[in-house]
C-alpha cells in the first residue's frame, strides 16, 4: 500500500518532464495518489497532457492563474470529477525576462506587478479555491528558492516574489490550520528546468552550486519529489508554515567559496 492510496492531488506547474512539479507528480503516483493537473498557456498542452495521461490523470485543464474566473472554472471541474482533494501543489513562477537581467533597481512597475501576481498571489488564489474541496483537511505545497532570503545573482524581482510567497505560506498556514489544512514550501536548489533557463548565467550557478554545497552534488527533481511526499502526507502532520530546504546543504553555508579554491589561495 502507498502513502496516498485513495487520495487525490491537484498539481499546477508541470511544463515538461524536467519540471520540479513533474518530479513531485511521479513521486505521488508511486505512492498510489490519483492526480489531476492544471497547466498555463494553451501551447503547453501538447507537453503536459501526455505526461498526465501516463500517470492515469482524468483531469488535465488549462488555467491562467492570474484570472480568477479561470481558477473558478478549473476547481468546479475538479469538484465534478473528484469531489474532494487531499493535496494541492503550486509550482508556478514567472517574471519578464528583462527583469531578470541587469539591476533590480531598474525593475519596471508592470514587471513587478506581474512577478508578484503570478509567482506569489497565485498561491493565495489557488488555496482559496482549494479550501472548500478539503473538508477533511489536506496539505498544500509550493516551491521557492534561496534567492528569497539572500541576494542571488540575476534573480532580481523573482527573489522579491519568492520572499512574498514564503510570507504567504505562513499567513495561509495560520488561517487554515484550524481546518486541518497545512501549508508548506520546499526551497529547492538549482535544477535545470525550463523556468531556470530564464535566469542569466544559470549554467555557472549550477556548476558553482555543485562545487560549493556541503554534499558536493546537484539535487534532482526526484529528490524534491521525495521530500514533497513527506510534506504532503500524514507523516508530516505536525508541520505547517515551514520552508524546507532541499538544496544539498547550500543554505547553511556562510562562505560559499569551494574549499579547493581556498586551498589554491594559500
Amino acid at each position: 500500500m502507498g502513502l496516498f492510496d485513495g487520495k487525490t492531488a491537484l498539481i499546477f506547474g508541470v511544463a515538461n518532464d524536467r519540471s520540479i512539479a513533474w518530479g513531485i507528480a511521479q513521486a505521488l503516483h508511486r505512492e498510489g495518489c490519483e492526480l489531476a493537473f492544471g497547466y498555463g498557456a494553451a501551447p503547453m498542452e501538447k507537453r503536459v497532457r501526455p505526461l498526465a495521461e501516463s500517470v492515469g490523470a482524468r483531469l488535465v485543464e488549462e488555467c491562467d492563474v492570474a484570472d480568477d474566473s479561470a481558477i473558478e472554472r478549473v476547481f468546479a471541474k475538479v469538484k465534478e470529477t473528484h469531489g474532494t482533494i487531499d493535496a494541492l501543489v503550486h509550482s508556478i513562477a514567472y517574471a519578464d525576462r528583462r527583469d531578470l537581467q541587469g539591476r533590480f533597481v531598474d525593475t519596471s512597475r508592470d514587471g513587478f506587478k506581474l512577478a508578484l501576481d503570478v509567482s506569489a498571489y497565485s498561491l493565495v488564489a489557488l488555496t482559496r479555491a482549494a479550501e472548500p474541496l478539503m473538508p477533511n483537511g489536506g496539505s498544500i505545497l509550493t516551491l521557492t528558492y534561496y534567492g528569497s532570503v539572500k541576494v542571488a545573482p540575476q534573480y532580481n524581482v523573482m527573489g522579491v516574489a519568492k520572499a512574498a510567497l514564503e510570507a504567504c505560506v505562513r499567513y495561509l498556514a495560520s488561517d487554515l490550520g484550524r481546518k486541518g489544512i497545512r501549508v508548506n514550501a520546499i526551497s529547492a536548489g538549482p535544477i535545470k528546468t525550463l523556468a531556470a533557463t530564464g535566469v542569466s548565467g544559470f549554467k555557472k550557478i549550477l556548476s558553482y552550486s555543485e562545487k560549493a554545497s556541503p554534499l558536493r552534488t546537484l539535487i534532482t527533481t526526484e529528490d524534491v519529489g521525495n521530500a514533497a511526499v513527506w510534506l504532503l502526507s500524514d507523516w508530516s502532520r505536525g508541520v505547517t508554515g515551514e520552508v524546507v530546504y532541499v538544496d544539498a546543504g547550500w543554505n547553511i553555508m556562510g562562505l560559499t567559496i569551494p574549499l579547493e579554491h581556498l586551498e589554491e589561495m594559500e
